[in-house]
């Protein structure tokens, strides 16, 4: 499979550090420690990487601790939206440019303050939440239910038929030229392989047959993580729900060459795991991005 950009953990989250108060105390008085602040869920990135600064220059906020990796400790903040302004940016505006190495402690980060900024109240009696375990986990003030990140799944698939062609699809509201592999969320009570076999069948009406796993991505937008899988049609004709989809369509390998070279096709940037699984079926890289 192709490499997943995101899907990377570049640190050992130390999970079990995470209620030792002590040895978090003496983590941030390293100097050698550094922060990640985080405005609400934006944060500062001149020059397209995020910014890090010492414990000692951090924002007032919650700190959340992030990980170890070769003997420094990386924590985030987590302050108010506030302490942003117009230059601060979600997890969209840098996912482009930064190094594959700071990219999960930012998926990390932001997933989390996502997650916070959702979630203000107890879901069973509506009483206030406290942070414990280093940001990692709420508990009710009230009844005591503990409430940890929710991360909703979400299949994403590149369908081939019996002549190996993909199954490319576009929304209404994409600018022309735009395809991409078709996706949509897991539902209560269903499997990932059945997801994808009535995604695909609701949006194109597509049979989908046999389905195989292929590789995941965490997608804090605002708290998915994207399933990828490969999956063989059983039918070939095309039926959209012009709903989601404005289009869908088969493309061989010469379709795709063809219409990226004339400008006609854009397929999705190199963060997104549709590219990855669209580049693995066309055997090598494409010169064409969102």
């Amino acid at each position: 499979m192709t490499p997943v950009t995101l899907a990377t953990t570049s640190y050992d989250r130390i999970a079990h550090r995470r209620t030792d108060e002590e040895w978090l105390a003496a983590a941030w008085a390293e100097s050698t420690t550094r922060v990640l602040p985080v405005a609400g869920t934006r944060v500062n990135a001149p020059g397209g990487e995020p910014e890090w600064v010492a414990p000692a220059d951090a924002p007032e906020g919650m700190r959340v601790l992030l990980g170890e990796a070769d003997g420094v400790v990386s924590f985030a903040v987590i302050a108010g939206r506030e302490l942003a302004d117009e230059s601060w940016v979600g997890l969209r505006g840098v996912m482009l440019s930064i190094p594959e190495a700071e990219a999960s402690y930012l998926v990390h980060a932001i997933g989390l303050a996502e997650w916070h900024w959702a979630t203000r109240f107890c879901p069973r009696c509506g009483g206030a939440l406290e942070a414990r375990q280093s940001g990692h986990v709420l508990v009710c003030t009230s009844c005591g239910k503990e409430q940890f990140p929710r991360t909703d799944a979400a299949v994403i698939m590149l369908i081939t038929d019996d002549q190996d062609r993909a199954l490319l699809g576009r929304q209404p509201i994409w600018p022309a030229g735009r395809w991409s592999t078709l996706a949509g969320f897991v539902e209560p009570g269903e499997s990932l392989e059945d997801a994808v076999r009535r995604e695909v069948r609701e949006e194109s009406g597509i049979t989908v047959g046999e389905v195989a796993y292929a590789a995941s991505q965490p997608w804090p937008l605002p708290a998915s993580l994207m399933l990828g899988f490969n999956g063989r049609a059983v039918s070939t004709d095309i039926h959209v729900d012009d709903n989601e989809l404005e289009a869908a369509r088969w493309w061989s390998r010469e379709d795709v060459r063809a219409a990226v070279d004339s400008g006609e096709l854009l397929i999705p940037s190199g963060v997104s795991i549709s590219r990855s699984l669209l580049i693995n079926w066309y055997g090598e890289e494409l010169d064409s991005s969102w």
